[in-house]
């Protein structure tokens, strides 16, 4: 086969031009073939990428590239797939066109699992066929280590410096949520393995998946955490021995980085006031639209304006609990007396209502008629049900294996990541 060559004007053509003023890129795509040089192609397809503006519909997209007059056609072979109306802002699509510059296939990025195909049937310009397609993702098996020191002294820092993310860090706080108050209880010295799921698409995107295993090193305990699924029930957190790691409350109505501003007392020095008086609670200072979640599932016996507890929500769990959750700012959507909770869904935003002096949660925990301190009760809550003994030996075999990985890569197949050097892949 004869060496290519090719002429200025041809690999302008190759790279792509960028439309002026249009805000997309069109991208004609040469033919190979063994011409000589200097001798100009027609290209093999055009490709035009754009993003979805502001208040945009198909409609007006497709007008934009002058293909209004398909419009209606092409949003009702869309409706039966995907709803025209969440189109969301900046979201990339492109429009491909044939060599006889006839449109043929529209693709608009939905989410970092799916994208949307509108293809042209090849006998008429005005009918088209709309899917759903999955990426193609790389899976890999994650491994990284992180510590809790004067320049990381949160958790977040701490995973940002060992490689990871925001979302991970969440994702960690809720495995050991039962166990660690990463409000309170994180000290220098303090350090963690993680193992988790990631999927890489065209070598730039990527997404989290679950948490696989963890470890925690915690102010002189040992903590480790491993997914495992029982048949027939949703997956949950163990520990190497197979404890569950749920727990009747978690130890934060609140993600794990606000602080404890107020403590339970029977003789608090009221800020507002001045009068020394029973508090009753917990306060955690956080930005006002910070998320408050239930500490336990539960029933909604109570959620409107109190007085100077301003708007509040009150839950009734199970073993006689209640818990109580004040000064917020709103309510999330479907909170009322009579519905049903589950552990750590949102049920409110934290404000500074009622009677306060900014913005924090006042949480509060009631037993049997009684308010008890809740950095106290939550220890006392108990652990969920163990892994069943018809399953421990899968159970084992999976811990085993992801012992390994967390202890540096001692697994087959597993290699260095170039995220840093506290990260591996496999």
């Amino acid at each position: 086969m004869a060496e290519r060559s090719w002429s200025v004007p041809s690999l302008v053509l190759a790279l792509g031009l960028v439309a002026c003023g249009g805000g997309y890129v069109e991208t004609p795509l040469p033919e190979d073939t063994a011409g000589g040089p200097d001798i100009h192609l027609e290209p093999e397809v055009r490709i035009v990428e754009d993003q979805v503006g502001r208040n945009a519909t198909f409609a007006t997209m497709l007008a934009a590239h002058d293909l209004g007059d398909v419009a209606y056609a092409f949003v009702e072979a869309v409706r039966p797939v995907f709803d025209p109306r969440t189109l969301q802002v900046e979201h990339p699509y492109k429009l491909v066109y044939g060599r006889d510059d006839r449109f043929r296939r529209f693709e608009y990025h939905v989410d970092e699992d799916q994208y949307l195909q509108v293809v042209s049937r090849p006998d008429s310009e005005a009918r088209f066929d709309a899917t759903l397609i999955d990426y193609e993702k790389e899976h890999e098996e994650v491994a990284m280590r992180g510590a809790i020191d004067r320049g990381n002294n949160s958790l977040t820092a701490a995973m940002d410096a060992g490689g990871g993310s925001i979302q991970l860090a969440m994702s960690m706080a809720d495995v050991f949520a039962g166990e660690i108050d990463f409000n309170t209880e994180l000290q220098p010295g303090d350090h963690f393995n993680l193992l988790y799921d990631r999927f890489v698409r065209d070598e730039i995107h990527v997404t989290y998946g679950d948490v696989l295993a963890a470890t925690f090193h915690n102010d002189g305990r040992d903590l480790s955490a491993f997914r495992f699924e029982v048949p027939g029930e949703d997956p949950g957190y163990f520990d190497a021995d197979g404890r569950s790691l749920k727990r009747q409350f978690l130890k934060s109505p609140l993600p794990f980085e606000p602080r404890i501003t107020s403590r339970f007392s029977y003789r608090r020095l009221h800020p507002i006031l001045g009068t020394r008086r029973a508090h009753l609670g917990v306060d955690y200072g956080a930005p006002t639209g910070t998320r408050v979640i239930a500490v336990a599932r539960g029933t909604v016996e109570f959620a409107a304006r109190s007085g100077n507890s301003g708007n509040m929500v009150q839950l009734r769990h199970t073993n006689g609990y209640q818990t109580y959750y004040l000064h917020l700012s709103r309510f999330a959507r479907g909170i009322r007396p009579g519905v049903r909770v589950m552990q750590g869904q949102t049920i409110g935003y934290v404000g500074s209502t009622g009677l306060s002096t900014g913005p924090h949660l006042d949480y509060r925990i009631r037993k049997n008629g009684t308010f008890v301190n809740p950095l106290v009760e939550i220890r006392n809550t108990p652990p969920g049900d163990p892994v069943p003994p018809d399953q421990m030996p899968a159970f084992q075999v999976l811990r085993d294996r992801w012992q390994a990985q967390l202890a540096g890569g001692s697994a087959p197949g597993l290699r260095e990541s170039p995220e840093s050097p506290g990260v591996s892949a496999q």
